[in-house]
């Protein structure tokens, strides 16, 4: 990390065009180090920012990351092929039904482990759930760093439904360990899905009401739209994925392009920003992809409960493993902050050889530099909400 603004990958420039002409601001050719981090609510974690300002304006923006490393890939080495999940529940502990869902899905390809149509169908209901939740999240805190308390309110109320449901099938509010290698640690409870088709039903109007509220509110507009413009070329160039990549244009989802756990079989569409607050990739664009992709998280979510086959959730779920197969897989899926991968080696013992996490959010913070520079101090901070991060993925 210490080194990305030596790369020679697309830079922004040392003051932005549209900054200069909005603030009439000017390079003074002083500059001084200004330290965003590590303990600021504006980074949405223990994320330090080492800004080099010229007065209001940011000239190099270096992160700083590792402050909430657990050693999870060394964990991994350490314990059982069951007793990682809740580590990787961890990980992303926003979305920790989807970090889950990666981890299993790598280790079921290793041990070569086919699950049945229910434990699919169900995996990918509680998996969407936690995608609203998790997006829920980074729509309330992108509000409030922008200076809009009610929205956090009204939205963290929204996900609580969602938390509601997610604890009756699992017995947790928040890191659930209900994803397990062949199957799942419950099944779910009589009645669990008409209370999902029912949340759809009441989410549905709050879209359009968080719409009018926030999302086209004027002010809040003009403090995203044109705003931290990532380009689709910067993007690729860094590996950026998930909703900050579609908000460039580059239209790719593993659910449509790679579909795994049954996602060929559902009608949805992929989102993508067209820069219709301002430019393509801007801070406004990665806003409201999140906001679509919650719309379309809910028309999966009524088809899966439609077509929810029965079965066994547990029929696949080795007895004994003391003795696995041995290989390697690369296995990626596409959790609410980009394409989560995880690369296993397994040496046939009860604990894999090697386990290696690729996250959509470090992955992000790593293009920081690249389409910040220049930008004022404001607007880094509004920004890093945009990219929405959440810093126990980046360390892991």
């Amino acid at each position: 990390m210490n080194d990305y603004h030596d790369v020679d990958l697309p830079l922004g420039p040392a003051l932005n065009a549209w900054e200069v002409q909005r603030t009439g601001a000017t390079p003074s050719g002083e500059t001084m180090i200004l330290n965003m981090g590590p303990q600021h609510p504006a980074t949405h974690g223990v994320l330090r920012l080492e800004l080099e300002t010229d007065g209001e304006a940011v000239v190099k923006i270096r992160p700083h990351i590792g402050y909430l490393h657990r050693s999870f890939e060394k964990i991994c080495e350490k314990v059982s092929w069951p007793q990682i999940v809740p580590y990787a529940d961890r990980m992303d502990y926003c979305a920790a039904m989807n970090s889950a869902f990666g981890y299993v899905l790598a280790a079921e390809k290793v041990l070569g482990i086919e699950v049945n149509d229910r434990v699919q169908t169900i995996r990918v209901i509680t998996a969407e759930l936690t995608r609203i939740a998790s997006h829920l999240i980074a729509l309330a805190t992108n509000g409030l760093d922008i200076g809009a308390w009610t929205p956090l309110l009204l939205l963290f109320q929204h996900r609580e439904h969602i938390l509601d449901l997610l604890e009756e099938i699992s017995g947790a509010r928040l890191l659930y360990n209900y994803i397990w290698i062949g199957g799942l640690a419950h099944d779910i409870t009589p009645g669990w899905t008409d209370k999902v088709l029912q949340f759809c039903d009441y989410f549905d109007p709050k879209i359009v009401e968080l719409n009018e509220l926030l999302s086209y509110n004027k002010i809040f507009v003009e403090r995203m739209g044109n705003v931290g413009v990532m380009t689709p070329e910067i993007a690729v160039a860094y590996g950026v994925t998930g909703p900050n990549l579609r908000a460039t244009g580059v239209k790719w989802d593993l659910r449509k392009n790679e579909p795994y756990s049954g996602y060929e079989n559902y009608d949805f569409d992929v989102p993508i920003g067209t820069g219709e607050k301002g430019a393509p990739g801007d801070c406004w664009d990665r806003y409201i992809v999140r906001v679509r992709e919650m719309a379309e998280s809910l028309k999966i979510i009524r088809q899966a409960v439609k077509r929810l086959p029965e079965g066994d959730v547990k029929e696949k779920i080795p007895r004994n493993f003391n003795k696995v197969a041995v290989g390697e897989a690369y296995v990626r899926s596409e959790a609410p902050r980009g394409e989560l991968g995880f690369y296993i080696v397994s040496d046939g013992t009860r604990n894999p050889y090697r386990v290696k996490a690729r996250s959509g959010c470090f992955t992000v913070v790593s293009s920081l530099p690249a389409f910040t520079e220049g930008l004022l101090i404001s607007d880094v901070v509004a920004t890093v909400a945009s990219i929405d991060i959440v810093l126990g993925e980046v360390d892991r």
